[in-house]
């Protein structure tokens, strides 16, 4: 396990501990995280929610109280990423963090992506192997590659 600079309200509960990898990151009370999880520098986890293994959240997200992130669940903060400019590694410097949120209660199914600058709202559901490219709205399903408003679960 590889903790480093990890602020956290209450230590979380991981499963298998030597198999995640959590910097600079904070953690709310009461947290989940499966193994084979990475949590990066920036990234701001909420109260009660579950990361399941294999899932990766990257800087630039936040992930709001009571949400469930399903197995190898990928968040993207970068849409043109790049090692060099042609002559030189790039670096840090180089690039801009899109920031993506993740709403209280919303739930991501299994296997899915979401791309940088979007927020999925409180109580949305995305269904197993999406795309997330748009803004989801509160309460919405959404599911496909890409994936597309399917209903609403107020009525």
């Amino acid at each position: 396990m590889s903790i480093t600079d990890v602020t956290c309200k209450e230590p979380p509960q991981i499963y298998h501990q030597h198999l995640v990898n959590l910097y600079g990151c904070r953690l709310g009370k009461d947290v989940r995280i499966g193994a084979f999880v990475e949590i990066q520098k920036g990234a701001r986890i909420g109260d009660r929610v579950k990361v399941s293994s294999h899932s990766f959240i990257c800087e630039g997200v936040t992930i709001e109280d009571d949400v469930f992130i399903g197995h190898n669940v990928n968040f993207i903060n970068d849409p043109y990423p790049r090692s060099s400019d042609g002559e030189r590694l790039l670096s840090n410097d180089d690039w801009t963090v899109m920031k993506t949120l993740v709403k209280k209660g919303a739930s991501i199914g299994t296997g899915s992506t979401i791309m940088c600058g979007v927020t999925i709202g409180e109580g949305a559901l995305i269904g197993a192997n999406s795309l997330v490219t748009k803004n989801v709205g509160k309460n919405e399903v959404w599911y496909g590659n890409p994936a597309k408003f399917r209903k609403s679960l107020t009525s």
